[in-house]
């Protein structure tokens, strides 16, 4: 049966994902609004009952001085990527983003390929026969996931590489997540290790309050997030970016994206951001400052934040990326060393993946990007 791909309105889109469990936070149409600087278009397959059933938001990058476009679904589309006939959602959709003028067309499918529990990542770790998660027995597969990747190879796809860490793409592939269905609150607590146990506890005996704020709120969690970066090394984003993702994710759902603080003594110490589509919440940027360290703001938040995706229905809370590193030499370790203390899970999704519409300037994208 052929599909018909054709630009949807937001009104349309937008039904799509409410009519799901969950789609990526980058694939809501509001997304398009918090990135600005990009052009944006929902694309929806249509069957032959005239029905949405798929939907991808595109983010179009022009390369400087000429109309030629990098087209970008990221942690998307929302198509049946286990469909053996793949060829029928992708071919209509790279026709459709060649017609707009992309050189090249980069994708992630939402497709977890294996997991590794807490337990068994801990145990690698202490026994020291893992360098990296993939050195690590899964306790789960998805062998669907092997064959779309193989279907992808065959149809011209390229798949993206992962730096050996896991950051090569430009959303992660490792990510940690945090399993909610079926478990009460108690057995998610539960499954902390014994120290983040003890923060939650320490953070609750030195009066640290944490509540939910709001768009005012905005420039103490910067403050915070702008100390963080100093000393973790990145460049902040401006709060403008903030404010805008604000406003345009809550525009769209009044519950999509919310502002948590950790105060001591009528000081925030911590700030965070969580993002809500369907059953699945996101941890998306935290900050705290440097010191008052030891009252751990930042447990504290963290399990606020679990407790309310629980009480929104959320199936997963997920923490995002990590590095797939087990050396704990490495400078990455630490992401991974401070979200197992949650007992969740480490997931690796089937990553990135680019379709050169134009190989010479996608060849001279890539090279630019290995530069950077």
């Amino acid at each position: 049966m052929s599909l018909r791909l054709r630009t949807i309105s937001r009104e349309e889109h937008l039904a799509f994902v409410r009519g799901l469990p969950s789609i990526s936070h980058m694939q809501v149409p509001a997304w398009g609004d918090v990135k600005a600087e990009w052009r944006s278009e929902s694309l929806g397959w249509i069957d032959a009952q005239d029905r949405v059933v798929g939907a991808g938001l595109v983010l179009y990058r022009q390369l400087p001085k000429i109309k030629r476009y990098l087209a970008y679904l990221p942690e998307g589309p929302a198509i049946d990527w286990f469909d053996p006939d793949l060829e029928r959602w992708l071919q209509p959709m790279l026709a459709h983003l060649k017609a707009q003028g992309a050189f090249s067309v980069k994708m992630g499918p939402p497709i977890v390929i294996r997991r590794w529990d807490a337990a068994a990542i801990k145990e690698a770790i202490s026994a020291g026969h893992a360098r990296r998660l993939r050195d690590v027995e899964a306790g789960w597969y998805e062998p669907r996931a092997f064959e779309v990747a193989d279907r992808l190879r065959r149809a011209g796809w390229l798949q993206g590489e992962d730096g050996g860490a896991g950051f090569g793409d430009v959303q992660p592939r490792y990510v940690f997540q945090v399993p909610l269905a079926n478990r009460s609150l108690d057995d998610v607590q539960r499954g902390f290790n014994q120290l983040w146990r003890r923060n939650i506890k320490r953070a609750e005996k030195s009066g640290v309050e944490v509540v939910q704020g709001g768009y005012d709120d905005l420039p103490v969690f910067h403050q915070l997030y702008v100390v963080t970066a100093e000393r973790d090394r990145f460049i902040p984003r401006p709060l403008s970016y903030f404010q805008r993702m604000w406003q345009a994710l809550n525009a769209e759902d009044p519950n999509r994206m919310r502002l948590y603080l950790a105060y001591h003594e009528g000081e925030a110490l911590a700030a965070t951001t969580m993002l809500t589509v369907g059953e699945h919440v996101w941890y998306s940027y935290g900050a705290s400052a440097d010191h008052k360290r030891e009252v751990r703001p930042s447990n504290a938040v963290q399990w606020r934040m679990m407790r309310d995706a629980y009480a929104l229905g959320a199936t997963v809370y997920d923490l995002r990326g990590i590095s797939d590193t087990l050396d704990e030499n490495n400078h990455l370790f630490g992401l991974i060393q401070f979200k197992l203390g949650t007992g969740g899970q480490a997931a690796e999704y089937l990553g990135e993946w680019d379709f050169p519409l134009n190989k010479m300037l996608h060849k001279a994208l890539d090279l630019y990007m290995s530069r950077r």
